[in-house]
């Protein structure tokens, strides 16, 4: 058995046993989003529009994170339509950056590990650029909607004839206390990520100058920045929405 295979059943086996059917679930939501994070990868490469895959790939993985990750429709509907609004809003962001940034491609650390292979594949930079950075904050998105989501809808449940106003504000708080924790979760996992990188710079001697306008650090850098930007938008967009579904459910009752 591989260390990946060894890993796997590890995590599978805590996982059922802390969460029950609910981590098996979650279990067979990570298989699928790999999956579908496969199969864009595939759609890209044998030149299928990239924005059309990305769209298509952040809709579907979405759906899989927040529907699989918990039953309450209550709480998923909620959190998925906010999760959508977020991405399409980011999705705009992501291609104007990249367009002025021209970060796409490989940098000068990359130069030993493609010398005397092809870079002409047919497929333009920026937009595998955009399909990148699109994908790698779909987790960050799902995550504090579905939080802020869950918080509402306990206290919803708590008090069903609560008002707008006040379960906007509850919403709101929620979004502020789990803001922080985030923002620390995006920024220590760009990181750790990156150490081995920043050691490399630290080794060739790089000026502070050289470091922030390298290309490898700042397209990861871009990715950390809107992934901040996601979670900050997630907050307001979600407590609005959900405080909107209720205040048109009400009216609709009475």
């Amino acid at each position: 058995m591989s260390t990946i295979s060894l890993l796997g059943l590890i995590l599978l086996i805590l996982m059922v046993l802390v969460g029950g059917r609910q981590g098996w679930t979650a279990f067979w939501s990570l298989l699928l989003n790999f999956c579908f994070l496969f199969l864009a990868l595939v759609l890209v490469a044998i030149h299928f529009p990239p924005l059309a895959v990305t769209i298509f790939s952040g809709v579907v993985i979405l759906a899989i994170t927040i529907f699989m990750g918990r039953n309450d429709l209550a709480v998923t509907v909620n959190a998925y339509y906010a999760s959508l609004l977020v991405f399409a809003i980011l999705l705009l962001l992501i291609i104007l950056v990249e367009h002025f940034a021209r970060v796409q491609g490989f940098g000068l650390e990359d130069t030993d590990a493609l010398e005397g292979m092809s870079l002409q594949i047919g497929l333009s930079f920026q937009s595998i650029t955009v399909v990148v950075t699109s994908l790698s904050i779909l987790g960050a998105i799902a995550e504090a909607a579905m939080s802020i989501a869950a918080g509402m809808a306990t206290m919803l449940d708590a008090d069903p004839q609560i008002s707008r106003q006040d379960l906007l504000t509850s919403g709101l708080v929620i979004g502020r206390q789990i803001m922080g924790t985030a923002l620390n979760t995006l920024f220590f996992g760009f990181f750790g990520g990156f150490l081995a990188l920043f050691i490399w710079f630290a080794g060739l001697h790089y000026s502070f100058g050289t470091i922030i306008n390298d290309k490898i650090f700042v397209n990861e850098l871009l990715i950390v920045l809107i992934s901040f930007i996601g979670v900050l938008l997630t907050v307001p967009v979600t407590a609005v929405m959900i405080a909107w579904r209720h205040q048109m459910k009400k009216h609709v009752n009475d």
